[in-house]
């Protein structure tokens, strides 16, 4: 085929389009329907309360890139992209597509130029508070990040255990460690360890039943707090996965040193995190845009983990790849 850059252009540019009709396909559980087989779109619709048509338009949309595959008489069927929507997939997404495509977080894309002009948060300008304020004040937002965090790990766990071998700590500790799918991977992979789970008190509230679903709550203590107060002291290993990129240097330095203060010699560090490739690469560039645009923060270098850990009291001794991500390895200096 002919190359042809307006036509890669218009497709890079209407690719807002996709994100929003993946969303409505999740919102409405079109996957979860789907999950035994073959739905027309006629059946689809009178299962999801919508319209016939609408849903049609929809459905063969997204078959045409791939979410779905359509077949004869206007019927929908799985593809593997669109497995992945299922609410039980074993690498779910769902909860991630219907975060970014709420309207407070798409909106706040809506003002990447005042971020880029001004270097701001866009979503505290346009919203008057951070996106953490923002969730303690709407619970459902909340909620729905959650699941998002859930999902996201729940997809990046298992490259996490494959790629460290954590048979030599017995104390894991999961700062900033969400409904707990990381730190449940981890324990069930490795039964001689044992885990704290730490995040925010609303974070934590309800996660007990998802460890004990997980079945490793006898193995898992709960704590609630901040990170930049103190962390639970005695791990030997204290995991942070997508917590740092979330904040600037001054910040992501007081979250480490409150780390270190907590660390005894021996113990290591683990940064899970998205890094910035070279020049004209792809990966994590459009991640550091959406920490301007949403939380704040940054994605970063090896070399600026380095620098970070230089500031805050640890070493850098390694960096794993694990899927998408990375894992940056510390010890105490």
């Amino acid at each position: 085929m002919t190359p042809n850059p307006w036509l890669d252009m218009l497709n890079l540019i209407n690719g807002f389009q996709i994100t929003q009709a993946i969303r409505v396909a999740s919102a409405l559980r079109i996957a979860d329907h789907l999950k035994d087989g073959a739905r027309s779109a006629e059946e689809l619709a009178s299962l999801t309360q919508s319209s016939s048509d609408a849903l049609y338009r929809l459905l063969r949309a997204l078959a045409a890139v791939g979410v779905f595959r359509e077949g004869d008489g206007r019927t929908f069927a799985l593809t593997p992209m669109g497995d992945c929507l299922r609410m039980d997939a074993a690498t779910p997404i769902g909860g991630w597509v219907e975060h970014v495509g709420n309207s407070a977080y798409w909106e706040a894309w809506g003002h990447l130029l005042h971020s880029v002009r001004t270097g701001e948060n866009a979503f505290k300008a346009l919203h008057g508070v951070d996106v953490w304020e923002y969730r303690v004040k709407h619970p459902e937002a909340n909620a729905v990040f959650n699941r998002a965090m859930t999902d996201m790990s729940r997809g990046g766990s298992e490259a996490v255990v494959k790629a460290y071998d954590f048979s030599g700590f017995g104390h894991i500790v999961d700062v900033g460690g969400g409904q707990g799918s990381l730190l449940s991977a981890i324990l069930q992979t490795w039964p001689q360890a044992r885990g704290t789970l730490f995040d925010q008190p609303q974070v934590v509230a309800g996660v007990k039943e998802q460890l004990q679903a997980h079945g490793v709550v006898d193995r898992c203590a709960i704590v609630g707090g901040s990170f930049f107060d103190a962390v639970p002291e005695g791990g030997d290993a204290y995991v942070m996965r997508h917590i740092i990129h979330d904040w600037e240097d001054d910040e992501a330095i007081a979250i480490l040193q409150s780390c270190r203060r907590a660390m005894r010699e021996p113990a290591k560090l683990l940064l899970v995190e998205r890094t910035v490739a070279p020049p004209n690469e792809l990966p994590g560039k459009f991640s550091d845009l959406n920490m301007l645009v949403a939380p704040g923060g940054r994605e970063r270098t090896g070399g600026e983990y380095a620098a970070l850990f230089e500031k805050s009291g640890f070493e850098l001794t390694r960096m794993l790849p694990a899927g998408t991500f990375t894992i940056i390895e510390a010890h105490p200096r």
